[in-house]
């Protein structure tokens, strides 16, 4: 069987700890025996990303705008835990957060659905998509201890001179304080890539924040999609049979709780942390959601939505057998080769990711699957495999999918 060949390079960000071990297996079972693997290559480990003080991370998000599609492994961001256990220089950035500031995307999320694990939630029939800001807010904030009584203020200083204050709090005694800010071009780079996926996907858009609450800054994100769905997407939505709509992020919750899934739900940076990972919890698992920052200007990196599996590890290191589960890691590059075949016009590269996927899915579905799937589906009977064992059972697979 001929290799399949690529025209234009992925960007390929590997990572760190157990996601690292599988990564690599991966390529070596399911990809570089079909594929003539072509990638730019960026080493994203923490050890790599500390001897680099964090350029590689900045290279490859540029390398990202270049080829316009990326894949990337999962990576530590190091808390003072992690500061003394790799002797860095610094505790640098969350590789994700810096991929993200450079990209300008959106990230969508969604869980893989698979024979014999159920969501939790009785009504979801279809999977929820869950796109997410990927700038600003919590995760750009400033903070403060207050250590006793005083007051509190955010102050902006015009360039031509002028300013103007708002009072925080006038603390009585000890106390903290936080200072978020976003950007109009981020917020509208949100809300042009949210309509435009839904266009693409076919899926109704809703859009959930805090504006009774938050009256300015919520209120302006809602302001701001209301202007460009109007201006730039309504006549579009009605021609595709589409709907879009704003409401409170509770009243959302209560809406997604009762509906039947098979929509994108769009929610600021911090709500969008939390709530895709509900959301892939009550699918059935963390390892099983894709994840993709879809950028207006057309840049997409691929990645799962997981961390690095520590513990599975450390238990590695010690020579012991782990059952992590590949499936999100796979599911990233087989999203990075469709949208690359696309792209690039290579048919046999988009069936290619659709086999691997098909392969994925089917091996769970006959019983064979790993530890974490094995607690939860409903199938009877089911082989439990170690992390390599399944990887191999799914190229048994894409083998007979290959040939046939």
């Amino acid at each position: 069987m001929d290799k399949i060949r690529m025209t234009t390079p992925l960007v390929e960000m590997d990572g760190d700890e157990m996601t690292r071990i599988l990564w690599k297996k991966i390529k070596e079972e399911l990809i570089e025996p079909f594929v003539e693997l072509r990638t730019e290559y960026y080493d994203l480990g923490l050890e790599n990303r500390d001897r680099t003080d964090d350029q590689v991370t900045v290279e490859s998000a540029k390398a990202t705008k270049k080829y316009g599609v990326a894949v990337k492994c999962a990576t530590i961001t190091p808390n003072a835990a992690r500061m003394e256990e790799y002797h860095l220089k610094e505790m640098w950035k969350s590789p994700n957060g810096t991929i993200r500031a450079i990209l300008d995307g959106t990230v969508f999320r969604a869980p893989i659905t698979v024979k014999g694990i159920e969501p939790y939630v009785r009504t979801w029939k279809k999977p929820i998509t869950l796109a997410r800001h990927a700038y600003g807010d919590v995760y750009k904030a400033s903070e403060l201890v207050i250590p006793g009584p005083g007051k509190v203020e955010l102050v902006y200083h015009a360039e031509d001179g002028s300013s103007f204050s708002e009072l925080v709090h006038a603390f009585q005694g000890p106390g903290i304080v936080q200072g978020m800010h976003n950007l109009d071009r981020s917020i509208e780079s949100f809300a042009r890539s949210c309509f435009q996926y839904a266009l693409d996907i076919r899926q109704d858009l809703w859009f959930a924040a805090k504006d009774t609450i938050s009256k300015k800054y919520d209120h302006h994100f809602k302001d701001v999609f209301e202007e460009i769905y109007e201006k730039e997407y309504q006549a579009k939505f009605s021609e595709a049979g589409l709907t879009y709509f704003y409401t409170l992020i509770d009243d959302a919750i209560a809406r997604v709780i009762k509906s039947e899934g098979g929509f994108i739900w769009a929610c600021k940076n911090y709500d969008g942390d939390v709530m895709s990972d509900m959301v892939a919890t009550a699918f059935g698992s963390l390892a099983m959601m894709t994840s993709v920052l879809v950028s207006p200007q057309g840049y997409y990196e691929f990645e799962a939505a997981h961390g690095t599996v520590q513990r599975h590890y450390y238990q590695h290191l010690e020579g012991k057998e782990t059952s992590t589960n590949p499936i999100a890691t796979i599911f990233a590059w087989t999203g990075a080769f469709k949208k690359r075949g696309e792209l690039d016009q290579l048919p046999e590269l988009v069936r290619f990711a659709e086999l691997m996927e098909q392969a994925s899915l089917e091996t769970i579905a006959s019983g064979k699957m790993t530890k974490d799937l094995a607690l939860i589906t409903s199938l009877k009977d089911v082989t439990v495999l170690n992390s390599g064992d399944f990887i191999k059972e799914i190229r048994i697979r894409l083998e007979k999918l290959m040939v046939s």
